[in-house]
C-alpha cells in the first residue's frame, strides 16, 4: 500500500482518442493508463487507474483513498471547474493530490481557467498532453519518497 497511487479520472475522459482530437489528441485512456503502469513500475510504485462520468462516484473514491493508496492524481474534467463536493472531499485527504490536465486550462475558455481542485492540489500540470500523467506520476512518487 505505501507505494500505491490512484489516478482518477472525470467525466468524458473515457472519450479520449475521439473527442476533440485537436485539443486532447489521440491517445486514449487506455494507452494513457498503460503509460502510467510502465512507469510506475519503473519508480518502484502501483498505480490503480479508474474513471467515472459521475460526481458522486469520484467523490466516494476519494474518501476511500487514506488506508488504501498513498498518493492521488487526478484529472477531474469538467469537474475540476464546477464541484465543490469533489473540493471538499479532496480538503479532507492527508495524502498528497497532483492535479493534471491535458489542455492548457489557462488558454481555454474563462470558465476553465478556475479549478477549485488546484485549491487542494500540491501541484498541477497541464498542457502537456498524456505525459502530463508522466510528469505528475514521477512528481508524486519523489514526494512519497522525501515524505519515507
Amino acid at each position: 500500500m505505501a507505494r500505491d497511487i490512484l489516478i482518477l479520472n472525470g467525466p468524458n475522459l473515457n472519450l479520449l482518442g475521439q473527442r476533440e482530437p485537436d485539443i486532447y489528441g489521440r491517445t486514449t485512456l487506455a494507452d494513457i493508463g498503460a503509460m502510467c503502469r510502465a512507469e510506475a513500475a519503473r519508480l518502484g510504485c502501483a498505480v490503480e487507474s479508474r474513471q467515472s462520468n459521475h460526481e458522486g462516484e469520484l467523490v466516494t473514491w476519494v474518501q476511500q483513498i487514506p488506508g488504501q493508496f498513498a498518493g492521488l492524481i487526478l484529472n477531474a474534467g469538467a469537474y475540476s471547474h464546477t464541484s465543490m463536493a469533489l473540493f471538499d472531499a479532496l480538503r479532507a485527504l492527508d495524502e498528497p493530490l497532483i492535479e493534471v490536465h491535458l489542455s492548457n486550462i489557462y488558454q481555454r475558455e474563462a470558465f476553465r481557467q478556475h479549478s477549485y481542485v488546484s485549491l487542494a492540489a500540491k501541484g498541477v500540470i497541464c498542457g502537456f498532453g498524456p505525459q502530463g500523467y508522466l510528469l505528475a506520476l514521477r512528481a508524486l512518487a519523489a514526494m512519497l519518497h522525501d515524505a519515507a
